[in-house]
């Protein structure tokens, strides 16, 4: 299984759209994997997860074709992980030479807001699919499970466990310390990966995303509860400007915990 890290940043991006604090200016000024945007993996091409509005950077700037993805499934409605009116682009006139259409899965308020962006859409290039925590859904080319997050107290986001090719991965942000009911469900399985939340870095946690404490104490409950083991990866991703901590910074300290720091583009394969 190949998992593309297309975007890795947090809502405002690093270096952050207008800012010009000296973490974003030192970004600027090194490129590279200190130049991220918000936030979404392709798995094996067909599959992705979350739309953020840097998609059509991804498409140039990576060498995706887009019209090849099958599944889209989306955490939550936040404006970083979810460019509804961009869906219109699949639409004919638009986009040409496609030969299946995009089945988009999200809870209630995700499907509400691509209903509300695309009016009815032509079902030979989009179906919209309500998806319920903990359902299953099976697309063919894998199965992928809806399970809470701990992140915005007014809508229901969600996690995946994406199982494909005999592979489990847990992709595990934006949320806070996960929900015991998501604890619960992940006993019953074991993981190849898991792609945790790493936004506020070494800034104090504050509920609806995680830090790098709370990473650690995740990563050693999953090896307690026997989910995971000391040769199975964790991804850290999703971060913020306001850590302060640039892509060497990062690996700097997570290295020594043996957890990959992503960057936009990076490619793992399981």
């Amino acid at each position: 299984m190949k998992v593309h890290f297309l975007g890795t940043a947090a809502a405002e991006g690093f270096p952050a759209m207008f800012c010009r604090c000296v973490h974003c200016l030192k970004a600027r000024e090194l490129g590279g994997k200190n130049v991220r945007t918000r936030s979404s993996v392709l798995i094996d091409g067909v599959l992705k997860v979350d739309f953020p509005p840097d998609t059509l950077h991804h498409v140039l700037t990576g060498g995706i074709d887009l019209g090849l993805v099958k599944d889209l499934f989306i955490t939550h409605t936040h404006l970083d992980h979810l460019r509804a009116e961009d869906l219109e682009m699949r639409m004919p006139v638009y986009a040409h030479g496609l030969d299946a259409p995009l089945h988009v899965y999200g809870h209630d308020a995700v499907i509400r807001k691509c209903r509300d962006a695309v009016g009815r859409p032509d079902a030979e290039r989009l179906v919209l699919r309500k998806i319920d925590l903990f359902e299953t859904v099976d697309t063919g080319n894998a199965k992928v499970t809806a399970l809470p997050a701990n992140h915005d107290p007014d809508e229901t986001c969600l996690l995946f466990l994406i199982e494909k090719d005999g592979k489990r991965i847990f992709y595990g942000h934006d949320t806070g310390l996960l929900p015991e009911e998501t604890w619960r469900w992940l006993e019953q399985t074991k993981l190849d990966l898991a792609i945790l939340d790493c936004t506020n870095g070494h800034l104090p946690f504050t509920g609806g995303h995680l830090n790098i404490e709370a990473v650690l104490d995740i990563r050693n409950r999953l090896r307690s509860k026997g989910i995971f083991s000391r040769e199975n990866k964790v991804v850290v991703t999703h971060f913020s400007h306001n850590i302060g901590l640039l892509h060497d910074d990062l690996t700097q300290f997570f290295d020594q915990e043996d957890i990959i720091v992503a960057f936009d583009g990076m490619i793992l394969q399981l």
